[in-house]
Formats: structure tokens, C-alpha cells, sequence
């Protein structure tokens, strides 16, 4: 699907920090689809990503559209580069009103009774611990602004066992994280929420996953068809524009309804002869 071309300037006079705002490889993955959707709707964006190149891509498709942003290399699991990041979003467009934790990565090998501790903690250290530290960062800015959106880019996985021991409890957390984050500044203007994808094709998931598993994952889908990262970009800029104002702590599948489906229909769904769409 081609990047959304009906922009509203829904975000205009709004500034946003997007994480992980590059992508892994060819194609379009979730921050940088975000990225690009908001500055479209009038954002001014702060693409963070630790590798710039990546990043880099973000800023020209978004510049070839003719909006604002900037890249700013940084380690977010660090807390000294997350208030750097802030800083710098700050000098340069004078406050934040948009945060969108989007960083993220698979989960560590091994099971619970044989896993490397090591990979354990980078895993939560990316998928949890970036975005308490940003939030950590970036809440006091927006209350000087008088509130704020904050997007946590979790996962399904989060809801549903994936059979990932380091995954997704970290997103689990994640989602957590919203809800405290909605209880506890909710009367200063800043509003939390969570987006979970689920069977969503980026250059990522691809490269994770073979064609027998895409099919198998398709099949096993409501709809029959896979989502991408305009799919969740379009979740993310609803959460974080006026138009969600009285919406806070929620979490928003974005996973053509795979969440819904129990086991007994998804057996049906994969073993039905094949629909013509």
C-alpha cells in the first residue's frame, strides 16, 4: 500500500518525537510510516533511530512531501542520549506535544529454562525501558505545554501467548505502561495509549518470517490478507491528534480482528477452500 496522499494537517502546529523512525532493509516499516503520515498532517517530527542512515530515508521521503522534521542519532535505552533527544527537539521547535515509542526487537533465543540472560535484558531493555526513559524525558515538556499524546507501539503479542518467553512480556509491560502513564498524568493534559500490530508485513517481519508462514498467518486472519505499516501509522496519528482527545489508556489491535478469532474458528478459517477476494 502506497504512503496516504489526503493530508488534513491534522497535526498541525504540533512537534513529535518518533523512535526507531528509520527502517531495517527495503521498504516501509512502522516508525518510518508514522513519521512520514504525521509530518504529512503537519507535524514537525524528530526522527530518532541509532543508526542516522536509516533515518535518513525518513527525513527525504518526508522532505519530498514537503514537511518539517530533522534526524537525531541516539540510543534510547540510554538515559543521557533520551534527554538529549528531547533537548535537541526542543531547541529546535521550542516544546513536544507528540511522543510515539515505536523501538522494538524480536525476542532473545531460548526458553525460560535455557535462555541467555544477556538477551533477555536487551530485550526489555529496547521494548520497555526506552520508552519509560523517553516518557521519563519528554513528560515534563509536555506539561510546560499544558499536555500531550503519547503512542506506545506495542504488539499482540502482548495480549496472546506468542510462545515468546522475552517478547512478549515486554510488551505486555508496555501496555501497562499506557494505562499508568493515563492514570497518573491524566490531569495534567497528557493523554497515553497503545497500539498492538499484529500479522503486519514490514521489512522486519519479513525478513523473520518465510512465505509458508506468511500464508499460514493470512489464513488465519479475519480478513485474508496481511496489514503494513500504514495500517498502524494511521492508528498512531488518530491516538495522537485532537480528534482522540477524550481518549486515553486504551489499546487498538491493529491486526484485521486476528485477536478476536479462538482457536476452533481458526482452525476452520485455515482448513475453508481459498475465497477469491
Amino acid at each position: 500500500m502506497p504512503a496516504p496522499q489526503q493530508f488534513r494537517d491534522r497535526l498541525r502546529g504540533k512537534v513529535a518525537i518518533v523512535t526507531g523512525a528509520g527502517s531495517q532493509g527495503d521498504g516501509v516499516g512502522t516508525g518510518k510510516a508514522i513519521a512520514v503520515l504525521m509530518a504529512g498532517e503537519g507535524a514537525q517530527v524528530c526522527l530518532v533511530d541509532r543508526e542516522p542512515a536509516r533515518a535518513q530515508e525518513t527525513l527525504a521521503m518526508i522532505q519530498a512531501r514537503g514537511g518539517d522534521a530533522f534526524v537525531c542519532a541516539g540510543d534510547v535505552t540510554q538515559s543521557a542520549d533520551g534527554e538529549r533527544i528531547v533537548a535537541e527537539t526542543v531547541q529546535r521547535y521550542g516544546g513536544v506535544d507528540i511522543l510515539v515509542n515505536n523501538v522494538g526487537i524480536a525476542s532473545a533465543p531460548g526458553d525460560f529454562d535455557s535462555f541467555d540472560e544477556a538477551a533477555w535484558t536487551r530485550v526489555l531493555d529496547v521494548n520497555l525501558r526506552s520508552a519509560v526513559l523517553m516518557c521519563r524525558h519528554t513528560v515534563p515538556r509536555m506539561v510546560a505545554r499544558g499536555g500531550g499524546a503519547i503512542v506506545n507501539i506495542s504488539s499482540i503479542a502482548g495480549i496472546r501467548a506468542h510462545g515468546t518467553f522475552a517478547y512478549g512480556p515486554s510488551k505486555a509491560a508496555m501496555n501497562q505502561l499506557s494505562s499508568e502513564l493515563s492514570v497518573v498524568y491524566g490531569r495534567q493534559g497528557i493523554r497515553a495509549n497503545t497500539v498492538a500490530p499484529g500479522h503486519i508485513a514490514t521489512p522486519l517481519s519479513q525478513g523473520l518470517l518465510g512465505e509458508e508462514a506468511r500464508a499460514a498467518r493470512r489464513k488465519v486472519g479475519p480478513l485474508g490478507i496481511e496489514g503494513d505499516a500504514w495500517d498502524v501509522a494511521a492508528a498512531a496519528l488518530f491516538l495522537a491528534s485532537d480528534e482522540a482527545r477524550f481518549i486515553t489508556g486504551v489499546l487498538i489491535p491493529v491486526d484485521g480482528g486476528v485477536v478476536e478469532t479462538g482457536p476452533l474458528v481458526a482452525h476452520a478459517l485455515i482448513t475453508r477452500p481459498e475465497q477469491a477476494r
